[in-house]
């Protein structure tokens, strides 16, 4: 090519050149000649922060309950609280509260038999009204006994004739109901005036008041450890675990479960091991009853724990999360730690559970009215 053609060509492609990259800045806004705009603020680059992780139940092996109806409920359903397994006999104890009875069940047949005669009362809370009545329940020496928040007594039923007999008359409404058989005692969580109530339950057919317990906090779960002579329980409010001196009444210790602001619910317990199950509302966590209550190992279970249950023959820990509507076992090692051997879905709601001498399960289900059996695993 000739100089002079060459230079035509150059000057050709320069203009080319020009044009497009004008071009390019109409179409992003930005005329000939301007500055750049400015780069995007590093935060505004970054995408948004996420939620805070929802702790879920962990893995195992997979299980499905049946479905226990109980009678009475309706559409309201059946409100429970606290369950009690006899062991010995094979029953399970479902204080039925709306419905003004006891339900007991037979693990062998599935047969739901009912206690009637309890009183109910209308209670407001949180805006809303609702039908309160029998809702706890504790194996003693021949009778269960059954507090009932609609008049605040705790009456002792009879476990082979399944008759009401005496009760006694609390100031304030009755939560947990614990039966202590090393001193023949009734012990019952009073959160309304952050108490704990005595009875005295030594002598068949009698049942009085033999002392009250101001705590420092709202109390909450209980479990008694016959071979210390210790009862546990949790203050809810404070996030603390005491182990009170069955016999002096005084706090021995106070232990943090560290379960954070909601604080800690149920209680269970290895007495062999010198294990305390404390249950978080969203995992589990496992005290050290010989060393001050160190905290072994921890366990996400999903939202909503409250009433826990454990079967130390076959070390397993069992835990309803209410929120999550799941069910978990857990195997117990030495060392406190905890494994997910199973789990399964249950409902909406149902955070409390039970296990039999097997270890069936029973998960209480207030919204649909019934109890969530799970075979032993």
């Amino acid at each position: 090519m000739r100089p002079r053609e060459s230079m035509a060509v150059l000057w050709l492609c320069l203009l080319a050149a020009m044009t497009a990259a004008a071009a390019a800045d109409g179409a992003s806004g930005t005329s000939p000649g301007a500055a750049p705009a400015p780069p995007a603020a590093a935060s505004d680059a970054l995408p948004a922060s996420p939620a805070p992780a929802v702790p879920k139940a962990p893995a195992g092996k997979p299980i499905t309950g049946r479905a226990l109806a109980l009678p009475g409920g309706g559409a309201d359903g059946v409100f429970m609280d606290y369950l009690a397994c006899d062991r010995a006999t094979g029953h399970v104890w479902v204080p039925a509260g709306n419905t003004g009875s006891v339900d007991v069940i037979d693990a062998g047949t599935d047969t739901v038999a009912r206690i009637t005669g309890f009183p109910t009362a209308e209670v407001e809370r949180r805006g809303r009204k609702r039908t309160v009545g029998p809702s706890s329940a504790s194996v003693g020496d021949g009778v269960i006994y059954v507090g009932n928040r609609a008049n605040s007594n705790i009456c002792a039923v009879d476990v082979k004739s399944r008759k009401i007999g005496v009760c006694a008359a609390l100031s304030s409404m009755p939560d947990g109901v614990v039966y202590v058989a090393t001193t023949k005692e009734v012990w019952v969580t009073t959160p309304g005036d952050a108490s704990l109530v005595v009875l005295d339950a030594s002598k068949r057919g009698a049942l009085t008041i033999k002392t009250s317990m101001k705590l420092e906090g709202s109390p909450e779960g209980y479990i008694v450890d016959a071979a210390r002579g210790l009862l546990y329980t949790n203050l809810e409010d404070k996030d603390r675990t005491l182990a009170i001196d069955v016999k002096s009444r005084a706090v021995k210790a106070t232990w943090k479960p560290e379960c954070g602001e909601d604080g800690p619910r149920g209680l269970a317990l290895d007495t062999a091991l010198g294990l305390l199950f404390v249950a978080c509302t969203d995992h589990m966590a496992v005290l050290d009853t010989a060393h001050d209550g160190t905290i072994r190992s921890t366990l996400p279970m999903g939202e909503g724990v409250d009433n826990i249950d454990y079967l130390p023959s076959k070390r397993q820990l069992y835990v309803a999360a209410g929120r999550s509507g799941t069910l978990t076992v857990a195997h117990v090692a030495d060392d406190g730690k905890l494994t997910a051997i199973a789990s399964g879905p249950t409902a909406e709601g149902a955070r409390v559970v039970v296990a039999d001498a097997k270890g069936g399960a029973y998960v209480a289900d207030s919204r649909g009215g019934r109890i969530l059996y799970f075979p032993p695993m």
